[in-house]
């Protein structure tokens, strides 16, 4: 069973701007895209904050978000990164599985990837994503670099600490509309 300690909260800077976006793109009408919660047990509560400082996770969390964009299911997941080296071993099989599973039922899955030291989103889809995990797989690099990823789905934040990734999944439904 994995445990949680609540120094562990790397990416809750990146997980903030994408619940604002969400939160802008249901006001504006765009989509509804709910953060999924991951069940964990208590062990350890501090009396003074009433926070949570301990906690078993109680199953494997899919994916961070789940919803729909104009009528389109949609699941992804946040991750952060702070060199131009993705390490694999932060996506997990389970992740990958649900993932395919979503895709094979007409949904969008995608990773939103942010580097950090460059300041700069990607959107890896899914297709993407299995190239590099199907490589690491069967004994190729663990990892993968920025240099490797299409560059046209690259993208920056936007004020107010949006993360305007709806241009990209417009982006990879058209790419998937020309494919058939």
């Amino acid at each position: 069973m994995a445990t949680w300690s609540s120094r562990g909260l790397r990416g809750s800077g990146l997980e903030e701007c994408i619940n604002q976006t969400n939160e802008y793109y249901r006001n504006e009408g765009l989509g509804l895209i709910q953060k999924v919660p991951t069940p964990i047990t208590p062990i350890e509560i501090d009396k003074n904050t009433r926070h949570i400082t301990l906690a078993y996770f109680d199953q494997k969390s899919t994916v961070d978000y789940i919803g729909a964009i104009q009528g389109i299911p949609v699941c992804f997941d946040a991750k952060e990164c702070v060199t131009t080296t993705f390490p694999l071993q932060n996506i997990h099989t389970h992740q990958m599985e649900f993932m395919e599973d979503f895709e094979q039922q007409e949904g969008i899955a995608f990773f939103l990837i942010y580097f950090s030291k460059e300041d700069v989103y990607y959107y890896l889809r899914f297709e993407e994503a299995l190239i590099y995990w199907n490589r690491s797989m069967t004994g190729g690099r663990k990892s993968f670099r920025m240099d490797e990823l299409d560059p046209q789905y690259f993208f920056k934040g936007q004020k107010g600490d949006l993360v305007p990734y709806l241009t990209m999944i417009a982006k990879d439904l058209e790419e998937r509309s020309k494919k058939g």
